[in-house]
């Protein structure tokens, strides 16, 4: 939660769509995206990775559907997971309806290259008739050739007028539940054709750097393009897409989300970058905690100093703090203040179960406060 003037971000006002039971756009939390790279027909290891995805954190999973041996296995996927499907869907509007039919949630379309009229009419009808929502999904590296033709190049004014031609034909339809995305592989790119679509349109963006490479460089373009977008209040759903495993997306998109204090999930480590002061290997104590600390989902932050000069400043504004200290002992903070000192052997099993401690407490309050709210309301 922020309290202070200079962390609140005000948010873009758009409208609000289900995709299943995760409400997108809103007041609604801003959702964690990625998709699975598996081959879909191979069930077992498509239900696989999105199981490693959901531990991860993650609200929504994309599958892609290329084939009919593809959506055949869909409604298998979604019977053994706990989170909405989305369905990408490229040309065959047969594998839409399809889809549609084996329980997605969404459907990840490009209206314009569905086909005919009649076609994306069906596509509509079937969205409609099965629950399902609709992604407009823009790319700088398949736009028309007409606007190819107009503009020249790939640009931000092209992806927009791409989005809203798409949007258009949805609406022709009657249908509103959709949302668009304009993305790119050059950060520039992407946040002005965000920028510019947030400006004229009030439909719930998913927001993205798309091919933005391996798991640093990726993530470093990711963070500076989505960390841009969400900092002005645009995006109301957001992959981080990484050639890296799709839980890897994950846990990088909770990151950004957590650093813009937007999202809260699990414990969020404060840690310096270590120098010949520290009384222990912060490095090596940071990568540990991680490993250990990755089941709680409960959000506490945890303050990791190896030395006195910024310690205890840090442990005033974390639920829990490790500052280095002389001998091999080091000070435990509680809610900012001292507590008492640990010996560095035994430091990160202690700060292990202070953790866990913590995070039940937190989790038991929870439960009576959404218990004493339910009999209130009763």
């Amino acid at each position: 939660m922020n309290y202070r003037e200079y962390q609140m971000i005000t948010r873009r006002k758009s409208r609000q769509i289900s995709v299943g039971s995760v409400k997108v756009g809103g007041d609604a939390p801003v959702s964690v995206q990625t998709m699975t790279n598996t081959l879909t027909d191979d069930v077992a290891a498509t239900v696989a990775q999105i199981h490693r995805a959901e531990r991860a954190g993650v609200d929504i999973v994309r599958v892609s559907c290329p084939d009919e041996a593809s959506t055949a296995a869909l409604a298998d996927i979604v019977r053994q997971v706990n989170v909405p499907i989305v369905a990408d869907i490229h040309f065959h509007y047969k594998r839409a309806i399809e889809a549609a039919k084996a329980g997605a949630a969404c459907l990840r379309i490009n209206p314009g290259n569905i086909g005919s009229a009649e076609r994306v009419r069906e596509v509509v009808t079937a969205a409609r008739d099965y629950g399902c929502s609709i992604r407009i999904g823009v790319n700088a590296g398949s736009l028309e050739r007409h606007l190819l033709e107009k503009y020249g190049e790939p640009n931000p004014e092209a992806l927009v007028e791409s989005a809203l031609e798409h949007a258009k034909i949805l609406q022709d339809h009657d249908f509103h539940e959709f949302k668009i995305s304009v993305k790119a592989s050059d950060v520039f790119m992407a946040v002005a054709a965000y920028q510019q679509l947030a400006d004229v349109c009030d439909h719930p963006l998913h927001i993205g750097i798309t091919e933005a490479g391996g798991r640093r460089t990726g993530t470093v373009k990711s963070s500076i393009g989505l960390g841009s977008l969400l900092w002005a209040g645009i995006g109301d759903t957001m992959r981080v897409s990484l050639s890296a495993e799709p839980e890897e997306e994950v846990l990088v998109g909770w990151d950004i989300l957590k650093s813009l204090g937007i999202r809260h999930r699990g414990v969020r480590i404060i840690s310096c970058p270590s120098c010949a002061r520290q009384g222990f290997n912060v490095i090596d104590t940071v990568a540990k905690l991680e490993d250990r600390l990755a089941h709680i989902e409960t959000p506490i932050t945890l303050s990791i100093i190896g030395c006195v000069v910024n310690g205890p400043g840090e442990a005033l504004m974390t639920d829990l703090g490790v500052t280095g200290g002389g001998n091999g002992r080091h000070m435990v903070y509680a809610a900012g203040k001292t507590d008492h000192t640990i010996e560095g052997d035994a430091m990160i099993d202690h700060v292990v179960g202070l953790v866990e401690t913590r995070a039940a407490k937190l989790q038991a309050e929870a439960a009576l406060a959404k218990e004493a709210a339910q009999q209130a309301a009763e």
